[in-house]
């Protein structure tokens, strides 16, 4: 994984990522699974979900990770599931609000269905995944809640205005809960990651183009990895960043 840091206050605790299937999503369950911590995702994907339990459990007999199939626009059954993981594995306190879906949309095209959906998948599930994980963490005495974000709407991209704005969004919902949170010991961040080379970016959108953009506006050149962004993840739910809170934690290579 490439990640060496360990996180002695993340033993056993019950850690619940939306959206852990693939690209950035399974970097972090693997990475709060080597961590020690039980770990919940729920994703649509349930074949590429079922072989990353698999493979976690082949590396390492001892890990904890639970997959409950999930869409997230479904938010009845999204907090019927962290009921039941309350109730199963332990209350949550760690929440990473990862799911998300950047398929290319050209505005003069998108109807008010497609906006709703590229809402629903984008932002809203955040705000009900927060409101359901608070009631756990109030009984444990605090937590940590981690909202992904985007370099995009930063950087001005098009051709995606649905994602842009819902992203843009999830700073804000970051910003607005961390007052409410913070009286019962919660902090709440944002991680706004850059450019990952994940599977489905270099399949779909990364070219000899995008390659130089990326060259010509990072200030440190490598290429942003999955791994990069999931150990920001780990910090942010570790006890050394307790008094973190209210903040977009940008991980871009200096791009933004």
């Amino acid at each position: 994984m490439g990640l060496s840091n360990l996180y002695p206050s993340l033993l056993g605790q019950v850690v619940f990522i939306t959206g852990g299937a693939t690209g950035i999503g399974s970097c972090l369950v693997e990475s709060f699974a080597w961590q020690g911590a039980k770990v919940v995702f729920v994703d649509v994907l349930v074949n590429e979900s079922t072989e990353l339990v698999t493979s976690l459990k082949e590396k390492n007999a001892e890990a904890e990770v639970y997959f409950y199939e999930c869409d997230l626009t479904n938010i009845d059954k999204l907090k019927q599931i962290m009921e039941e993981v309350e109730e199963n594995i332990g209350a949550i306190s760690v929440l990473v609000n990862s799911a998300a879906n950047d398929t290319r949309h050209q505005f003069q095209e998108v109807t008010a269905a497609d906006w709703d959906r590229c809402i629903n998948i984008n932002l809203r599930h955040y705000f009900f995944a927060i409101q359901s994980a608070h009631k756990q963490m109030v009984n444990i005495g605090g937590g940590s809640i981690i909202n992904m974000g985007s370099m995009s709407w930063h950087d001005h991209q098009g051709g995606m205005p649905g994602y842009t704005a819902a992203k843009a969004g999830v700073v804000g919902l970051t910003r607005g809960f961390a007052s409410e949170l913070g009286k019962d010991n919660i902090r709440i961040n944002t991680i706004t990651p850059g450019w990952v080379m994940t599977e489905r970016q270099l399949t779909h959108w990364v070219n000899e183009n995008t390659v130089k953009k990326i060259e010509d506006n990072q200030c440190i050149k490598d290429y942003v990895m999955p791994e990069n962004i999931a150990a920001m993840a780990l910090f942010l739910a570790s006890d050394d960043s307790k008094l973190c809170t209210a903040q977009d934690f940008v991980v871009d290579g200096g791009w933004i």
